[in-house]
């Protein structure tokens, strides 16, 4: 038998090569196989007959993909798994295996989108999300809009993370009595997540988060208190950050590395704020335990700044290319979040420091002296006082007091 590509299909069919690939992960092509990241789609395949709610949209060559705004009907539910591998209850170790196990294609694709994605391959992630941000399945949706929201901060695609979430947003606006409550559950921990983690304002539409974790599955619900972990440190409430971390990791029946992960990363930022940074060392450590093994090292580079220094103090001495590596995610990360973070909320968190640098003022920021940093990231007294004046230098300003407000909240 004779096949063709993607494109000569779409080429064929007078459609987008995106629409050519849905219709394969949809298995609506016979004969299609995947070959790869390709699909060879045999040559005599008839073009599948669009679905009445799916009007057929030509992708035309822009910055932005064409995005449905997708109002939520009554008959449509969540009947699949949302963000799969952040709700896998794996083994450390064995994430590849849960993935290549989940019997439905489109939960091994978003699967597959989220492990480019917590494994630090952004531009791997995009590619396979962008596949689902028009799918009709919601729970399928929503979970590609955040991972290619995320991902495209890292690739420097701002623009279309402002659109994503603008979809996303006005999902949430569209539902109504008869939505599925489980699909407005997602709908809102979406919009949270996405505006908690770049230190956003809630949008007006979102209600408290917490109304909603009991609607999600058990991995998401981990996640959701994660992000009201975190949403209470950025109000400085330290101490009751910590007992949503405590409780939300003695609460599950199965470990759910991904979310357990960032809850561990959240304590470190507790505890450093509170300056205890052995009690910080022991998440950073169970963090690292989980994440080591599957090389899920996003969520370490996303933090580095918050996690005053304890990356450099703790994983560069024994892991060195780990550690490169996730500076390499920080720098990518941070630049597209405060390309977004700065504009909206009017701080002007630096964006000209290392994250050495950063790291040290972030300290400083918080009260440390000169010798407890020092102490603390293994370093001399006189390289911190080298930093710290590049860093006062950088930002044009002459006290320790003014680091504040360039500095994360």
């Amino acid at each position: 038998m004779k096949y063709i590509t993607v494109r000569e299909a779409a080429q064929k069919w007078n459609i987008s090569q995106r629409l050519v690939q849905q219709y394969c992960v949809d298995g609506r092509i016979e004969g299609a196989a995947k070959f790869g990241s390709s699909w060879a789609i045999p040559d005599n395949a008839q073009r599948p007959v669009p679905l009445q709610e799916e009007p057929i949209q030509k992708v035309p060559e822009a910055p932005l993909p064409r995005l449905r705004p997708c109002p939520v009907s009554a008959g449509k539910t969540a009947h699949l798994l949302p963000m799969p591998l952040m709700n896998g209850a794996f083994q450390p170790g064995h994430c590849m295996e849960y993935v290549e196990g989940l019997k439905d294609p489109r939960l091994r694709d978003i699967a597959m989108a989220e492990y480019h994605y917590f494994s630090g391959r952004p531009e791997e992630a995009a590619e396979v999300a962008e596949l689902y941000l028009s799918y009709p399945e919601q729970s399928l949706r929503l979970s590609a809009c955040l991972i290619y929201a995320y991902a495209n901060l890292s690739i420097g695609q701002i623009q279309r993370t402002r659109y994503t979430m603008a979809q996303v947003r006005r999902t949430l606006a569209a539902a109504n009595t008869r939505t599925p409550p489980q699909l407005r559950a997602l709908a809102v921990f979406t919009v949270t997540a996405a505006a908690v983690l770049l230190h956003l304002p809630l949008p007006e539409e979102v209600g408290p988060l917490q109304e909603q974790l009991r609607l999600l599955p058990p991995g998401l619900r981990l996640f959701g208190l994660y992000v009201q972990a975190h949403h209470t440190y950025l109000l400085g409430d330290y101490g009751k950050s910590i007992g949503i971390v405590e409780t939300a990791l003695a609460m599950q029946a199965e470990v759910y590395p991904i979310p357990n992960i960032y809850l561990h990363l959240v304590a470190v930022m507790d505890y450093m704020s509170l300056k205890q940074p052995e009690q910080a060392e022991r998440h950073l450590l169970a963090a690292w335990a989980l994440a080591q093994p599957d090389d899920l090292i996003e969520g370490f580079g996303e933090h580095h700044g918050l996690l005053g220094g304890m990356l450099e103090a703790v994983l560069k001495k024994d892991w060195p290319e780990d550690f490169k590596r996730i500076i390499a995610i920080t720098y990518r990360f941070s630049a597209g979040w405060r390309k977004v973070h700065n504009p909206v909320t009017g701080h002007d968190v630096a964006d000209n420091l290392t994250t050495t640098e950063f790291a040290i003022a972030m300290l400083a920021a918080r009260g440390w002296s000169n010798q407890e940093i020092a102490d603390h990231m293994g370093i001399s007294l006189y390289t911190v006082k080298h930093f710290m004046s590049s860093t006062l230098q950088k930002l044009n300003i002459k006290q320790r007091k003014d680091l504040k407000q360039y500095m994360l909240r």
